[in-house]
């Protein structure tokens, strides 16, 4: 009773100095597993800055004790926080109030406490060892007994302190000593106060204490995999920790990879941000020609070698290019994010390249979702009345109808909250979508390169086909993208505007209206934000702005963050600049322009490069007429298009053991002179980050410059215009050819007001025109625009150019080929 009556004074002195407080009641024969579970809950809790557990002796096991955080454990009981004590660090954790509060009323007597020697009765538990550390601290001997014996024993010393619980009013009388229960509580409620300093101190930006990691290159260089299995990552949690990650903000996904949370946007929102870097590339090969290499190497060289915070963001690789033709996009060499597997059970093997932490399996599960809702819809419209579809979109449950919160769409033009009060009419209009079956967009996506599931037919089974061509009237085709192509893939909140397809009488059908709209470097430890994965040439080829806005806040006014567009810069670098820039009001410092010998030579009228096939020799010999022709027309033209958004250019060459020191020198030359601000060699993939150390110093120079970013177009100028815009300027056509589908849909979609959209053009990424054997830098052509549809959730109109598909296809030789999984160590072979 006393101790609840000393609790009631200590709570009562709260309200006074500024704090909230809430008692949180159990029942009396409540079990540890309840206890624990409410301390999680007070854990996780952000509101709450100090526990105190006012629990019986028997109930504080040490499992309750240890469960609560120790910058929480306003009591200082908990295992952790009696340590820091012991060792005399008290910068995290909390002393027992009543302990403090005993030296305070001593300490307040005038006689000096230096010297003395102190009798602790009965000092055992928490208290007593706090009082022990305190009291020693304090200059002052310390003795224990458990029994008080007589009074003539305890003659001899200076100074007794009883501890004893609860304590006695006739032992407080032998000693004189009061122990006043308002000095207890001011103690408990400054630890309370402390614990909330903390808090606030640990909600602002910290600077990064970034270890790096040791790399010793090998000659001639491993594979992939065996660099990668070479390195020892750090763990996940302590990268978040010299990051400046709070541990409340991370999600781990095994001993190596973790998901942050949003909220550090809101802690950080008030931090400058760093510096924006974007690499991009010259149209590559069919081999691709390094870009997520050089973005590694370049943070490698940031990090571990200037010293400078940065921070990669890349997509999420799709299985498509995996198996397909160019393998993994994890960069290469010593160049690389790691780590590229992980065992987290025996029978679990988590890989980088093929699923990380399955968001584009989530992605196409949402996708399909959507497209078995959209069939699902038309059979059940073709085949129930009006009055069976509401019985059983609204049910009456135990007599009661009532809309989920989903279902009530203000687009229909219906306010009634109420199921009953529609008229029916309204009851029509709400169960019929009336999609027209030959204007559905919506397709359905996997992340495979499969050709044959570019054009299928869907119901054919018994309980299906009739009905469909009953009730639907039409021929049941449809078709798969890849998962990476899906809209859903550039989804935060606005999922529930996607369009789907169109009604009978001509209005858009979203999926609200169907109810469903609700790693670290090699070398230098350095963090990657992986997040989002769509392609460049069907989509637009960017990693997520939340990804990269959260690095920008990490890295600091000083650091970098560099990221990644797709495929050459007419492509990726074009559609992040209109598309991504426009949407998230980030304006990028300087791009990094990713070119190789051999991609020049192609360009400069080399023979054609094919996956799987070998070089030709003059990929191979020194060949400098082919590489100046290919640095004088695509390198050029791309650089050009840099310009064009007023962002200045850094050429990367990307240098492969079959380059030769005057093919180095001279595309570094030709580079400097169509107006690239540096031009550098780069060796990470041998070297890690110090084969990339001029890149980083070029880097660094240039974004310390100021430069004037604009976009290429004003949204509100007509979708046609956009498109031979982005055709003359970007791509360098005389003019575009629409097709009358393509009319016919940018007509449909300035009627339903989506003429202000940015543009997101799906082309080939082998050529800048859209024949992708016409290298170098085309002239003279007519750009062909076959079909143009709208992905409105995520924000763009995608004209398809030519015979671009949505869904690649297999070469001769995949990739696959050479991927296995040992059975003996549980290792996977062959993956690049």
């Amino acid at each position: 009773m006393q101790q609840f009556k000393q609790l009631t004074i200590s709570l009562s002195i709260c309200p006074q100095i500024g704090l909230n407080i809430t008692q949180i009641c159990l029942a009396k024969e409540c079990s540890e597993d309840e206890i624990v579970e409410e301390v999680l809950k007070l854990n996780e809790d952000p509101r709450v800055h100090g526990v105190y557990l006012h629990l019986p002796p028997a109930s504080l096991t040490s499992r309750v004790l240890n469960t609560l955080k120790p910058e929480k454990d306003i009591d200082g009981i908990s295992d952790l926080n009696m340590g820091r004590l012991v060792r005399g660090d008290l910068s995290k954790g909390f002393v027992s109030p009543l302990a403090s509060a005993v030296l305070d009323l001593l300490e307040k007597h005038d006689v000096p406490l230096e010297g003395k020697t102190v009798l602790l009765v009965g000092g055992e538990g928490p208290l007593g060892l706090a009082l022990q550390c305190l009291i020693e601290r304090r200059g002052m001997m310390n003795m224990q007994c458990l029994d008080l014996g007589t009074s003539q024993q305890l003659t001899e010393y200076r100074c007794i302190f009883l501890f004893s619980s609860p304590l006695s009013p006739h032992l407080l009388n032998m000693f004189r000593l009061v122990l006043h229960c308002c000095s207890h509580g001011l103690f408990v409620n400054q630890n309370v106060v402390h614990s909330c300093s903390r808090w606030i101190q640990e909600q602002q930006y910290r600077p990064w204490h970034l270890r790096s990691l040791k790399l010793q290159p090998l000659t001639p260089v491993p594979s992939d995999i065996e660099i990668s299995r070479a390195q020892t990552p750090k763990p996940v949690n302590q990268l978040a920790e010299e990051i400046g990650l709070l541990p409340e903000e991370l999600e781990a996904y095994g001993r190596s990879k973790a998901k942050v949370r949003l909220s550090l946007l809101d802690r950080l929102h008030a931090q400058p941000d760093g510096k924006y870097v974007l690499v991009a590339g010259i149209t590559p090969t069919p081999l691709g020609e390094g870009k997520s290499t050089v973005t590694i190497g370049l943070v490698q060289a940031l990090s571990a070698h200037l010293k400078l915070n940065s921070f990669a963001c890349l997509r999420q690789p799709s299985q498509g290019p995996t198996f397909g033709v160019k393998g993994g996009a994890a960069g290469g060499g010593y160049a690389q994010v790691i780590p590229m597997e992980e065992v987290r059970h025996t029978d679990r093997l988590i890989v980088f390249n093929l699923h990380l932490t399955g968001d584009i399996h989530a992605i196409t599960a949402a996708n399909n979702l959507v497209a078995a809702a959209i069939d699902a819809r038309m059979l059940h419209e073709a085949t129930q009345s009006d009055k069976a579809l509401y019985n059983r979109l609204v049910p009456s449950v135990n007599g009661v109808r009532r809309f989920s919160p989903i279902q009530i769409s203000k687009r229909l033009g219906i306010n009634k909250t109420d199921p009953a009060a529609l008229t029916p009419q309204e009851v029509s209009t709400f169960v019929r979508l009336d999609l027209d079956p030959s204007k559905i967009t919506w397709q359905r996506v996997v992340d495979t390169n499969d050709r044959f599931l570019r054009k299928i037919t869907v119901g054919q089974a018994s309980t299906e086909k009739g009905q469909y061509q009953r009730g639907m009237q039409h021929h049941p085709f449809t078709g798969f993208d890849i998962a990476v192509a899906s809209e859903i893939m550039d989804m935060k909140n606005r999922l529930a505007r996607i369009v789907v397809g169109t009604s009978r009488s001509g209005q858009p059908v979203t999926t609200e209206d169907l109810v469903i709209s609700t790693g670290k470097t090699l070398e230098s430890g350095t963090p990657v934000f992986v997040h989002a994965g769509p392609f460049a040439n069907i989509a637009h080829g960017n990693s997520s702005v939340l990804a990269d806005k959260l690095a920008l806040k990490l890295v600091g006014r000083d650091g970098f963050v560099v990221t990644e567009a797709g495929f050459g810069a007419d492509i990726g670098m074009e559609k992040f600049f209109n598309i991504k820039c426009r949407a998230s009001g980030l304006r990028p410092n300087v791009v990094v322009l990713v070119a190789t010998v051999r991609a020049l030579k192609m360009h400069g009228g080399g023979p054609n490069v094919s996956a799987g096939a070998p070089l030709p020799k003059e990929y191979i010999d020194e060949n400098l007429s082919l590489v100046a022709g290919g640095c004088h027309s695509n390198l050029r033209k791309q650089i050009q298009i840099a310009h064009l958004f007023g962002v200045p250019v850094v050429v990367a060459l990307n240098v492969f053991t079959t380059d030769t020191k005057a093919e180095i020198d001279l595309v570094c030359q030709i580079a400097k002179e169509c107006g690239a601000s540096d031009a550098v060699p780069c060796h990470h993939w041998a070297q890690g980050g110090r084969g990339s150390l001029e890149l980083a110093q070029a880097v660094n120079e240039a974004a310390s410059r100021s430069s004037k970013f604009q976009f290429l177009y004003n949204t509100e100028t007509p979708i046609a215009e956009k498109i031979k815009t982005i055709a003359q300027k970007v791509y360098g056509a005389d003019d575009i050819e629409l097709s009358p589908a393509a009319k016919a849909k940018i007509d449909y979609y300035n009627q339903q007001g989506y003429g202000s959209l940015p543009i997101c053009m799906a082309k080939t990424h082998l050529s800048l025109s859209h024949m992708p054997d016409k290298k170098g830098a085309p002239t003279g052509f007519v750009l062909p625009i076959r079909d143009v549809r709208a992905s409105v959730g995520a924000g763009f109109i995608y004209p398809l150019v030519g015979t671009m598909s949505t869904m690649p296809g297999l070469p001769t030789r995949p990739c696959f080929y050479d991927i296995d999984l040992d059975p003996a160590t549980e290792e996977i072979t062959g993956l690049f």
